[in-house]
C-alpha cells in the first residue's frame, strides 16, 4: 500500500520531467538544424541595396544559383528566409500559415499602423477581412462600375494630347478609385488633402525606421498623423449625420464590429497602400506590352469594340456576323465599327457584365501580372522556432516567398520573359501564378483592382493611341519594378 502511495506521489513529478526531456529534446532538435545557406550583408543594412538598387531577378538568380531555393538574408534591418519553390510558397502561405503571421519591416508597419489587416491573425483579421470583403467582393462593387468609368474617361480627357509620365497619372488614378471605393461620394471633399498627405508619407515606406528630423522617415510620420486627423474628422461628420453608407469605411463604422478610430484609421491607410502603386503599376506595364506587341492590341481592341457595338440594339446582326464566321478581326473593320458608332452618336456606359465579356484583356492582365512581377515577394514572420525543409527558421525571422522567381521559372511558364498571353488560355499549375498572394491573406481587393484595369483599358483602346516617347529598354526599381522614367507616352485620340 505504502509502495503505491510512493508512486502515486512521485506521478506529477514524473509527468513534469517527461515535459521538460520533450522541451529539452525539442529544443535541442531546433539546435541542432542548421540555419538556410547564405549571406547578411553588412550589419543593419544587410543586403538591401542590393536587392532594391537592381534587377531582383539578377540579386535572386545568383543566390539561387550558390544556394538553392531556401537561403538567408537580411532585407531591411530583418533577418529573413528567403524560399522560391511553389511547393515551399504553399506551405508559408497556406498549409502551415498559422507559423508564419504577415508582417512588414518596422518602418512599413509603423507608417500602415499597427492595427492593419497586414499585421494580424486569428479573430481580429477574419474579422476585418470580412469587413474589406463585404466593401470589395462582386455584389458591392458592381454598383459604382459608372463612377469608376467616370474616373476613367476623366483621366483619359485630361491626358489627350499631352506628353505624360504614364506612371504618375496611374498613381492618381488609381488612388481616385481607391478613395471611391473607401469614401463614396464623400471622396471628392477630402481628395485632395488626402492626396498631398499621403505622397509624402509613401516615400517613407521603404525608409530606414530613423525618427530624426530632415529624413524620409520622420517626414513620413508627420503626414500619417495629419491623414489619421482628416480620417478623424470624416468620422465625426459621418456620426453626426447618420447616414448609411456602402463604401469601405461605412462597412468599418458599423456598431456591431466595434473597431475604434485607430483602428479604422489603420486600416483604410493600409487598404490605400495596397491599392495605389500596384495597381498603378500594373496599368503602366500594361500600356508598355501593348505598344510593344500590336497584334495583341489589335485583339484587345477589336474584342472590346465589337463588344461595344453589341451592346446596341440596332447593330444584332454584328452578332450573327460573329456567330457565322463573316467578320473578321481586323484593324480596318474594327475602324469601321467604331467609325459607325461615333457617327451614330451612342453612348453606352459600361455594367459590371461588360467586362467579364473581355476573355483576351483578361489574359493581357494576367500575363502582365506573370512577367513584371510586381510584387516580387511577400514578408512572413516566424512565430515560433520552425523546422523547415531540414532548415531551422529562428522565431522573429521574416520570411519571403519570392513570387517573382517562381512566376519566371521555366518549368513553370516557358520562355518566361516573352510576353505571351496566349499561355493563360490554359491555367497555370497549381500555386506557380500567385499575384495577389495565396491563403487567408490573399489580397482581398483584387477584383476591384481588375475592374479599375478593365474599365480604363475598354476606354483607351478604343479611343485613343500612344506612343512611347524615348526606347523603353531599362527598368527602374523604387522599389516596384517599372519601365524607365515611368514610361513617358504622348496620349491622343483616334481620328
Amino acid at each position: 500500500m505504502e509502495l503505491i502511495s510512493s508512486c502515486l506521489l512521485l506521478l506529477p513529478t514524473i509527468a513534469f520531467s517527461l515535459f521538460l526531456l520533450k522541451l529539452i529534446t525539442s529544443s535541442l532538435g531546433h539546435a541542432k538544424l542548421p540555419l538556410p545557406p547564405g549571406t547578411m550583408g553588412w550589419p543593419y543594412i544587410g543586403e538591401t541595396f542590393q536587392l532594391y538598387s537592381q534587377n531582383p531577378n539578377t540579386f535572386f538568380a545568383s543566390k539561387l544559383k550558390k544556394y538553392g531555393s531556401i537561403f538567408k538574408s537580411h532585407i531591411l534591418g530583418c533577418p529573413c528566409v528567403m524560399i522560391a519553390s511553389p511547393e515551399a510558397a504553399k506551405q508559408v502561405l497556406v498549409s502551415k500559415a498559422h507559423l508564419f503571421k504577415p508582417t512588414f519591416p518596422a518602418s512599413k508597419e509603423r507608417m500602415l499602423g499597427k492595427q492593419a489587416i497586414f499585421f494580424h491573425q486569428g479573430d481580429y483579421h477574419a474579422k476585418l477581412r470580412k469587413l474589406v470583403l463585404r466593401a470589395f467582393m462582386p455584389e458591392a462593387i458592381k454598383t459604382i462600375v459608372s463612377e469608376v468609368e467616370s474616373i476613367a474617361v476623366a483621366s483619359l480627357d485630361s491626358w489627350e494630347g499631352k506628353l505624360i509620365t504614364t506612371f504618375q497619372e496611374m498613381k492618381t488614378y488609381a488612388f481616385n478609385v481607391a478613395l471611391l471605393s473607401i469614401l463614396g461620394k464623400d471622396e471628392a471633399q477630402y481628395r485632395e488633402d488626402l492626396k498631398r498627405c499621403y505622397y509624402i508619407l509613401e516615400k517613407g515606406y521603404n525608409s530606414m525606421p530613423i525618427n530624426l528630423p530632415g529624413t524620409l522617415f520622420h517626414k513620413a510620420m508627420k503626414a500619417r498623423k495629419e491623414l489619421a486627423k482628416i480620417l478623424a474628422k470624416i468620422l465625426s461628420l459621418r456620426r453626426e449625420t447618420k447616414q448609411t453608407h456602402n463604401d469601405l469605411l461605412g462597412s468599418f463604422m458599423e456598431e456591431s464590429e466595434g473597431l475604434t478610430d485607430d483602428q479604422i484609421a489603420d486600416n483604410i491607410i493600409g487598404v490605400v497602400f495596397a491599392a495605389r502603386d500596384t495597381t498603378a503599376s500594373i496599368i503602366t506595364w500594361i500600356l508598355k506590352y501593348l505598344a510593344e506587341n500590336p497584334s495583341v492590341l489589335q485583339a484587345v481592341t477589336v474584342r472590346i469594340s465589337i463588344l461595344v457595338k453589341l451592346q446596341t440594339k440596332s447593330q444584332l446582326f454584328l452578332a450573327n456576323c460573329l456567330k457565322n464566321g463573316v467578320l473578321s478581326f481586323e484593324q480596318e473593320e474594327q475602324e469601321a465599327i467604331m467609325k459607325g458608332k461615333e457617327e451614330s452618336g451612342e453612348e453606352k456606359l459600361l455594367n459590371w457584365y461588360d467586362t467579364k465579356k473581355m476573355p483576351i484583356t483578361t489574359r493581357v492582365i494576367q500575363e502582365t501580372l506573370r512577367v513584371a512581377s510586381i510584387l516580387s515577394f511577400t514578408f512572413r514572420e516566424a512565430v515560433e522556432d520552425v523546422e523547415f525543409n531540414g532548415y531551422l527558421i529562428p522565431k522573429g525571422w521574416k520570411v519571403l516567398p519570392l513570387f517573382r522567381n517562381i512566376h519566371h521559372n521555366p518549368e513553370n511558364f516557358p520562355e518566361p520573359e516573352k510576353f505571351d498571353p496566349s499561355r493563360f488560355e490554359v491555367a497555370p499549375k497549381a500555386n506557380t501564378f500567385m499575384p495577389f498572394g495565396n491563403g487567408i491573406h490573399s489580397c482581398p481587393g483584387n477584383e476591384l483592382a481588375k475592374l479599375e484595369i478593365l474599365v480604363l483599358l475598354h476606354h483607351l483602346t478604343t479611343k485613343y493611341r500612344w506612343s512611347m516617347m524615348a526606347p523603353q529598354n531599362g527598368i527602374q526599381y523604387g522599389p516596384f519594378p517599372l519601365p524607365q522614367n515611368g514610361l513617358p507616352i504622348k496620349l491622343s485620340l483616334k481620328s
